[in-house]
């Protein structure tokens, strides 16, 4: 009977004590329920998009759109790193890191980093995903021909026909003279935009093709090009006969160059050139393409004539003193 007492007595003091130790000290009594640590849901790059953004004469901005992909438990201190590498060189050129915080929504998630870089060639774009300073993922994109991104002031709905039937840049001789000739020239300009295109101006120049020395240069006033038409720029120019020209016409809006196109006048009979043809040395006469009215240099004529020189010798005197010496010797032999 005392040793079941004492048993019942000591089972109920283990009790207490295990009571009184769970309310003094937390975490003795381990929750059924508690797994540890919560661990943070997964993150990966969904996808990279590049566009192009504000662009100047030397530099562009890239906008580089990064989707995240997030599923799970919030995810902490996530961060974008983007770098962009020089396609040809492979050396970086900017980088720049956004921080995106906390991601606790399932789901895809866009942040936006702009780079600028200049505003030539090509460029690897990089994106790197970190959580908690972690690398976690990271994806790859390429852009090129990032010099096509132009500034507002290069920018243009109009531009020189490129059609065999409407050629850009075409000639008519207006007039033959004995040493000049004069061109009736025509440029033809299409505006493909949904507004007027205005404040257009057209640059003839004229290049004598084999020495680019220049012949002839004129501006003329494209006036307004309606939105959808195309209309014809005339102008003259008057040039040295027997020459071949390179006519290279250049559209201009407020001084800024937004077009250019190149045609060929041949007046030379013996001799053609195309737009597309390398250069040839041949004779030139500079002279026909100075300002003033200088005379041209006379070429020279050398004519072929016989010269004759004597070499040094004794003269009939002392040819015949020799001879009556010869004569002296041989009797005095013969005696």
């Amino acid at each position: 009977m005392e040793r079941n007492a004492l048993l019942t007595a000591g089972a109920v003091g283990v009790v207490v004590v295990a009571l009184v130790a769970a309310a003094v000290v937390p975490g003795v009594v381990a929750d059924p329920t508690d797994d540890g640590p919560v661990r943070p849901g997964p993150v990966d790059v969904a996808g990279v998009s590049i566009a192009a953004g504000q662009a100047t004469g030397e530099t562009v901005t890239l906008e580089i759109e990064t989707r995240i992909d997030h599923r799970g438990n919030p995810t902490k201190n996530v961060s974008v790193l983007v770098r962009a590498v020089d396609a040809e060189s492979g050396l970086l050129t900017t980088t720049q890191e956004l921080d995106v915080g906390t991601l606790s929504k399932d789901g895809e998630v866009a942040t936006t980093t702009n780079l600028t870089v200049p505003r030539e060639g090509g460029y690897d774009i990089e994106v790197v995903l970190y959580s908690d300073d972690e690398r976690v993922d990271q994806a790859r994109k390429s852009v090129r021909g990032v010099s096509a991104i132009k500034p507002p002031y290069l920018r243009s709905t109009t531009s020189f026909t490129d059609s065999e039937a409407l050629p850009p840049v075409s000639f008519a001789i207006a007039d033959a003279g004995e040493d000049r000739t004069t061109l009736d020239l025509t440029a033809t300009l299409t505006n493909a935009g949904d507004d007027p295109a205005e404040d257009l101006s057209v640059l003839f120049v004229l290049r004598q093709a084999e020495s680019n020395i220049v012949a002839s240069r004129t501006t003329v006033d494209a006036g307004t090009i309606a939105a959808g038409r195309t209309e014809t720029v005339d102008a003259s120019a008057n040039v040295p006969n027997d020459y071949n020209y390179y006519i290279d016409a250049v559209l201009l809006r407020d001084g800024v160059v937004i077009d250019t196109a190149r045609g060929a006048a041949n007046l030379n009979p013996t001799r053609t050139i195309s737009v597309n043809q390398t250069r040839e040395d041949v004779e030139l006469r500079v002279e026909d393409f100075e300002n003033g009215d200088g005379d041209a240099p006379q070429r020279t004529e050398y004519e072929q004539t016989e010269t004759s020189s004597q070499a040094p010798g004794f003269g009939p005197i002392v040819a015949v003193v020799g001879l009556l010496a010869a004569v002296f010797v041989a009797r005095r032999w013969s005696k």
